[in-house]
């Protein structure tokens, strides 16, 4: 890669963006209202805004190793609280993808160093559902299904945050869960039962 490029691409964006709105970075200089929250895996081939059609102040965006949230993982709880609290977000969106590195990492025995801890947590979703996951007989199916229930996991995380909680209360937001298929550029929504969920852990998880 030559990094001149990116320079050069900076420049046709910049005369793209005026061409359309001459007010355009003006604009995005007074600030950010976005109307959701995308965590998503720091994957190369998983563009954020680009997968969602959106355009730069639209999406709030965290991305990581697997699309995780991980309750003492201050980065993520930081953007997590930034966006409910202070922009106010109605969408919370964790999106993982399938060909994912990191799920197909936690699925080997592997040692591999300063990952192993982060790798862990998607172990522990292997745990959770072992007895389904290893009914699937097909690897690849398989590690396609850990992508779905590791997305599913993360948003039983962020429901048990008092953050979401309390926005949930105060103004609805809601908790999603996608997919993109990188196969077929397929955005797939998992079709997340919100308040089943918020249901079934608020016995453990209420915070007031």
């Amino acid at each position: 890669m030559n990094l001149e490029h990116v320079f050069d691409n900076n420049e046709k964006f910049i005369k793209d963006k005026l061409s359309v709105d001459h007010n355009y970075f003006k604009k995005l200089g007074e600030g950010q209202a976005p109307e959701l929250l995308y965590i998503g895996c720091s994957d190369s081939r998983v563009s954020a805004e680009e997968l969602m059609g959106l355009e730069p102040g639209e999406a709030f965006v965290h991305r990581n190793i697997a699309n995780m949230v991980i309750s003492i993982d201050v980065n993520v709880m930081s953007v997590v609280n930034y966006a409910v609290n202070h922009l106010k977000v109605n969408h919370v969106v964790v999106c993982g993808h399938y060909a994912c590195g990191g799920v197909k990492a936690a699925m080997l025995s592997a040692d591999l160093g300063i990952l192993n801890p982060w790798l862990r947590n998607i172990r522990d979703v292997y745990r959770i559902h072992k007895n389904e996951l290893n009914a699937i007989n097909d690897e690849e199916k398989k590690y396609d299904r850990l992508v779905e229930l590791n997305v599913k996991e993360q948003c039983v995380n962020l429901i048990k945050t008092a953050a979401v909680q309390k926005a949930y209360r105060d103004r609805g937001l809601k908790v999603h869960g996608w997919v993109f298929d990188v196969h077929t550029g397929k955005l797939i929504d998992l079709k997340i039962d919100f308040e089943k969920y918020l249901k079934d852990i608020m016995e453990i998880y209420h915070l007031d």
